[in-house]
């Protein structure tokens, strides 16, 4: 890891393992992140960058991988996120979602007088076993979001009918997804996740 990289990659998330997911199997899947770290395996790269973040863990009794974890890295790093994505929906037990936050290493205080806009970025992936499941997953964060969101102005009791809405629209998405498999289409990639720029800066750390 060079210390003039560009950016300071932070990956976070949990995501609940099959029961039958044991050391080997995670440390080849997480392969694309310990590789990255320029480590010869995985409890060698488990540590991040910050000594306060937990890093890399494989929770066995609980069948669980917690990720909070950085790199000094540069755009590449997004190059590893398919393959770690495709890795853990092999190993993963039910969907769940992990954020990839990108800190611009060389943005300071001067800059954000000045008005200069930083490189920060954001992606958000989401892992599975199956697209059904990943699917869930994308669903219950748009819900908690919509719900939190609208609860600032109305009772949680009144937003019944948001979630069915929300429900249906990815009861429509599968059902397509579902046809286009049985039409021998390529489904859009189950590891992709969305990203955006969003106003003003990330706040680092915020779990």
């Amino acid at each position: 890891m060079s210390e003039d990289a560009p950016f300071e990659i932070h990956v976070h998330g949990d995501v609940k393992l099959r029961s039958d997911v044991g050391f080997d199997a995670l440390q080849d899947a997480l392969k694309p992140l310990w590789k990255y770290a320029r480590a010869r395996s995985l409890a060698d790269g488990a540590a991040s960058l910050y000594e306060d973040e937990p890093g890399i863990r494989f929770d066995a009794p609980d069948h669980l991988l917690q990720m909070c974890w950085t790199v000094a890295g540069d755009e590449d790093f997004r190059q590893q996120l398919d393959d770690l994505c495709m890795n853990l929906n092999d190993l993963s037990a039910e969907g769940s979602q992990i954020e990839v936050t990108f800190y611009d290493a060389q943005y300071d205080e001067e800059d954000e007088e000045q008005g200069r806009e930083s490189r920060d970025d954001f992606v958000l992936l989401f892992v599975g076993p199956t697209p059904e499941a990943i699917m869930q997953a994308q669903r219950n964060l748009l819900v908690e979001d919509v719900v939190a969101l609208m609860e600032r102005h109305f009772d949680g009791a009144e937003l019944g009918g948001v979630v069915a809405e929300i429900d249906k629209l990815f009861s429509d998405r599968f059902t397509a997804l579902v046809s286009s498999l049985e039409l021998g289409k390529p489904p859009r990639s189950p590891g992709a996740g969305g990203s955006g720029h969003g106003s003003g800066r990330r706040p680092r750390h915020l779990h």
